[in-house]
């Protein structure tokens, strides 16, 4: 459930629908929304602000971060997502670390030289 959460407000901060400096709903207060445990807001609250997300400030509450801040965590979470899959899926066919770096690099060289 705190993969939704987490997903949710990545897609509405690049979507622009909140702006940098937004307050979020407490904790307590989404759990409730939500009918979630506090932990798990927390722990969503957590992984959005160590990606860069969110920030927190202590006694007041958490906010969008600066926009530019944000919406490149939102980019990098989403990057980190496909070369996760990526190198699962390089796993399946049994291929080595070096040749996924190569078709990586193959791949962004194509991407350049159509550019």
């Amino acid at each position: 459930m705190y993969l939704q959460i987490v997903e949710q407000i990545r897609q509405r901060v690049a979507a622009g629908d909140w702006p940098a400096g937004q307050e979020l709903p407490s904790i307590r207060a989404l759990a409730a929304d939500l009918r979630v445990s506090v932990i798990t807001v927390k722990r969503a609250y957590q992984d959005l602000e160590s990606e860069g997300v969110i920030v927190t400030r202590h006694g007041k509450g958490s906010f969008i971060a600066d926009a530019q801040d944000a919406a490149q965590a939102v980019h990098r979470a989403e990057l980190d997502t496909h070369l996760a899959a990526a190198g699962r899926i390089a796993r399946t066919l049994g291929m080595q670390e070096a040749d996924l770096v190569e078709r990586l690099r193959n791949a962004l060289n194509n991407q350049e030289a159509t550019e």
